[in-house]
């Protein structure tokens, strides 16, 4: 197994200064309509690859019992700040292990693109089936081929008095991966750091994503196109999944 996304401590006040605030508010609005009209009030729920505990924390107002995963610690850190209600566990995508307890799962802002292969991410859904009650959800989004060639180019940058954030990203399309770039100045005590991370994601297709939930035990897989389906103008090439663990029946 591969090391947890450390990577990501360096990236996550990035993260929560400038993306995690508005992903909750962006994703909110889906989970509203495609999960939570299924959960009673006061369902567990667990957001799976957390980032900095926003939308947590938004559930978590709603009355829901909120558990968050996330491989950075210092994501995990912010995120004990941001929901200081939500209970967040250190814990890898790939290798978590939760008793069946939850009566639904979500993953979103496309997180489990960063699991680069198929068998990792097929661990990845055993570990959700595997903390489901009966009858769980399972809800997540994707970034698909489309998105990556639309969206996946070209740099952004923000500056301010005492950081400075530039944000390179490409596709490769023969590869399948998309890098993320990001180049990051601090000035810390007086003193101006630089810090560079590089983000992959790897791009499935439905195909690959659909086998892969039906093998691990999902049933009746839903996908939501962003852009036709749910009305994000500026999202092409991002899909929702949506599935249910099965209802084992009764022995009579």
């Amino acid at each position: 197994m591969t090391a947890r996304y450390t990577d990501y401590d360096t990236f996550a006040w990035i993260y929560n200064k400038y993306w995690g605030t508005d992903s909750a508010r962006r994703f909110l609005p889906v989970l509203e309509s495609l999960l939570l009209p299924h959960l009673l009030s006061r369902a567990r729920i667990l957001d799976l690859c957390c980032g900095t505990g926003q939308l947590a924390q938004a559930l978590a107002q709603r009355g829901y019992q909120v558990t968050g995963i996330d491989g950075s610690e210092e994501m995990i850190r912010l995120a004990r700040i941001n929901a200081p209600d939500v209970e967040f566990i250190v814990e890898d995508a790939r290798t978590f292990s939760l008793p069946a307890v939850y009566h639904a799962v979500v993953s979103t802002y496309d997180s489990l693109n960063h699991i680069m292969s198929i068998e990792e991410l097929s661990r990845v859904f055993r570990n959700v089936y595997a903390c489901l009650q009966q009858g769980g959800l399972f809800l997540f989004d994707l970034n698909m081929e489309q998105g990556y060639k639309a969206r996946w180019r070209g740099s952004f940058g923000m500056v301010e008095d005492d950081h400075v954030c530039v944000v390179r990203a490409s596709f490769d399309e023969e590869e399948g991966v998309g890098r993320m770039a990001i180049t990051i100045f601090r000035l810390d005590d007086d003193v101006w750091r630089r810090y560079d991370v590089t983000l992959l994601q790897r791009c499935y297709s439905e195909l690959e994503i659909r086998s892969a939930l039906e093998a691990t035990g999902f049933t009746d897989v839903q996908t939501f196109d962003a852009q036709n389906d749910l009305g994000w103008s500026r999202e092409v090439g991002r899909v929702f999944f949506l599935g249910w663990k099965r209802m084992e029946s009764g022995g009579g």
